[in-house]
């Protein structure tokens, strides 16, 4: 399936392993009102009633003018909303808890669509500390290793980024920051993970 939004803002997102935003707009964008995703998947659950916009707009999730200081830009706690920019819209993807996960093993590919095609300067994928469990604790700028960091990449609508890891297992998060090239434009990406 090809993401796309109608959205004026579209940008991008991880769709591999999916952000959360992205995975919840994929899972549940065409049902979003059935009540039996409550039971089955209950962190988008409550995504989707603190803010729909946040799965609808799962391309938008970015901070301006960051320079990139990003701990200052994005406080400890808040860094799966992009330090709960564009107005709180992404709060929800801050809350602590059992987010659906996709199973990855030591070498996996993260893959970004970028429908406006901005290009990158960079992209750095960081993976929670093995210990950390994202079930229960919030994300920290601490809690993360540096497992893959690119250079510039021209602009296209789709982006690979291999990334190699030793010693994890079970529950992580990989959190994604794509710089991107057309202005001081970062986003700031959770995808949930399981490593096999």
């Amino acid at each position: 399936m090809l993401p796309w939004t109608g959205t004026a803002s579209a940008h991008g997102s991880v769709v591999d392993p999916a952000s959360r935003n992205y995975g919840c707009w994929l899972r549940w964008g065409d049902d979003f009102q059935n009540p039996a995703m409550e039971q089955e998947d209950p962190m988008c659950w409550q995504a989707w009633q603190a803010d729909p916009n946040a799965m609808w707009n799962w391309n938008g999730l970015y901070r301006n003018g960051s320079g990139g200081d990003f701990p200052a830009a994005v406080p400890d706690g808040q860094l799966c909303s992009g330090g709960r920019t564009e107005s709180g819209r992404y709060d929800s993807l801050d809350s602590v808890g059992a987010w659906k996960t996709t199973d990855i093993t030591d070498d996996f590919t993260v893959k970004l669509y970028d429908q406006a095609s901005h290009g990158a300067d960079y992209f750095q994928v960081y993976v929670t500390r093995q210990g950390f469990d994202p079930a229960a604790e919030a994300l920290t700028w601490s809690d993360l290793q540096l497992v893959a960091e690119t250079g510039r990449y021209a602009p296209s609508q789709n982006y690979e980024i291999p990334v190699t890891t030793s010693g994890l297992s079970g529950r992580h998060v990989v959190y994604t920051i794509w710089q991107a090239s057309h202005m001081d434009q970062t986003y700031f990406l959770c995808s949930d993970v399981n490593f096999t």
